[in-house]
């Protein structure tokens, strides 16, 4: 009998995790974006992430991604409307606070969208 292959550790790039995590690359520790993730690295950072993943979540800078949910936008529409970069918690709430025309109509597109997107579904 043979013995068994030694199983290979899958890893992965940091901005690869990072987009996982949903964290901007550039806003985590240095040793992150130096080193290569591995597999069970980043599930455990998922189970139980460190403060600094913790305070990113919570605080921002947040991805693209996670600023249009937050706002209830399509990423396409923060594009449109010049939002290209990351932006905190505190930006999003302003914005949120300030309530720009932009961001109404973005809005209101995002809903036609979804009752597009469900009623196609339902066919």
């Amino acid at each position: 009998m043979s013995s068994p292959k030694p199983k290979n550790t899958q890893t992965m790039k940091p901005v690869t995790a990072a987009k996982k995590l949903g964290v901007p690359l550039s806003a985590t520790p240095a040793e992150f974006q130096a080193g290569v993730v591995s597999r069970d690295e980043l599930n455990r950072l998922q189970s139980t992430p460190p403060a600094w993943l913790t305070d990113l979540r919570r605080n921002g800078p947040h991805t693209k991604q996670v600023i249009a949910a937050k706002l209830k936008v399509s990423v396409a529409g923060l594009i449109r409307n010049g939002v290209t970069g990351p932006l905190t918690t505190a930006e999003i709430e302003a914005l949120k606070a300030e309530n720009p025309e932009w961001l109404e109509r973005e809005r209101a597109l995002q809903i036609e969208v979804r009752k597009e997107a469900l009623r196609l579904k339902q066919r």
